[in-house]
């Protein structure tokens, strides 16, 4: 007996999906099935990027076929990454469907590495995305993705973002010279931010990674009230120093009805260049502990290595220098969770809602 497309379709629909945890959603503006015969070829859209490098989809997909007498033939999967709700005040920007913010409540802990390196794991992984310095007084992004120069502009009002290694990328650092400080108060700081995001013309991406500036002062308080934020990750160290601040920008996302998708640790373990010799130099598993207390997933651990440091340093950061690095598999499996983490949250509804608009007095 030939299989039919609402066969396989009924087979697929019990599928859990490895990253999500969720139903695999075989909805039709997400699957298209082609049987002929017993071959199956089946073309899926996930929610989110993923290059599926353990085959764990496909094993899933060819299991359930086979359930049904099958054999798959082809199997193509696409990317169609949602829109998702933001805070209840605001709505998404149009050309950015997905704005996550990468914190810290203490600076040194390297937000900006991981920051970046989060960012080029997604690119590398089928997704459009972009990354914002939001440090004003310290930006860190282009030295990171090894650029210089100022941002052009076709209309004189807003800004052609830079790219680095396929990133869409914009920075204060961009627009002062290098060794010019940014002597601002707070409301000048926050004005910039604001112009950084909405004045740069983002082309159509899926995810913009905003580098957060430590702390919950002037700049985080802007992000949470002002600017229409998907989701949240907090970056620490084992200390208890660090991770004593970034409790506190974890409860800040929550006061505001920003979504926590998880914690990383940075600088689990030391590693020693020359023996390779582990040791934990801050501490154990202080971010683990944190994420069961405050109840949010627990994305992964990066060691305090060398490599790390002078790949970001020198412009091309570990994912892209040493792909098939043990630490830039970290990246890409952390960057993997923060995508499925996002795809499960709640779409974007806003544009069912009225408008408010003030009347005249």
């Amino acid at each position: 007996m030939s299989l039919n497309s609402v066969m396989v379709l009924n087979a697929l629909r019990d599928i859990t999906d490895p990253f999500t945890r969720k139903k695999l959603d075989v909805s039709p503006e997400r699957c298209t099935i082609t049987a002929e015969g017993q071959k199956v070829s089946v073309e899926l859209k996930l929610g989110y990027p993923t290059l599926d490098p353990d085959g764990v989809i496909r094993e899933r997909i060819e299991a359930a076929i086979n359930s049904v007498g099958g054999t798959l033939a082809e199997l193509k999967l696409g990317l169609k990454v949602a829109t998702h709700a933001v805070q209840p005040s605001l709505r998404p920007m149009p050309n950015i469907r997905n704005i996550i913010a990468v914190a810290s409540g203490k600076g040194g802990v390297g937000k900006s590495t991981t920051s970046v390196n989060l960012a080029l794991a997604l690119h590398m992984q089928g997704a459009r995305v972009g990354l914002l310095d939001a440090d004003i007084y310290g930006p860190s992004v282009p030295i990171m993705l090894g650029l210089s120069g100022r941002p052009t502009t076709v209309d004189n009002k807003t800004m052609i973002p830079m790219v680095g290694h396929g990133l869409q990328a914009n920075s204060i650092g961009f627009l002062i010279d290098d060794d010019s400080p940014a002597i601002w108060r707070g409301p000048m700081v926050t004005q910039a931010l604001t112009q950084l995001l909405t004045q740069t013309a983002w082309m159509d991406l899926d995810y913009l990674i905003v580098d957060m500036p430590p702390g919950t002062g002037d700049i985080a308080l802007t992000l949470s009230q002002n600017v229409p934020v998907t989701a949240a990750i907090v970056v620490t160290t084992p200390q208890d120093m660090a991770l004593a601040d970034a409790r506190k920008g974890l409860k800040m996302f929550q006061k505001v009805d920003v979504p926590v998708l998880g914690i990383v640790e940075n600088m689990s373990v030391h590693i020693c260049s020359q023996c390779g010799h582990e040791e934990a130099i801050f501490g154990q598993h202080g971010g683990r502990d944190m994420a069961e207390q405050y109840s949010v997933p627990w994305l992964g651990a990066l060691p305090l290595a060398m490599s790390i440091r002078s790949q970001t340093d020198s412009g091309v950061p570990t994912v892209i220098a040493a792909p098939n690095s043990k630490e830039a598999k970290i990246y890409q499996d952390i960057a993997s969770r923060v995508a499925a983490n996002v795809a499960i949250l709640p779409v974007d509804t806003s544009a069912h809602r009225p408008k408010v608009v003030p009347r005249p007095l």
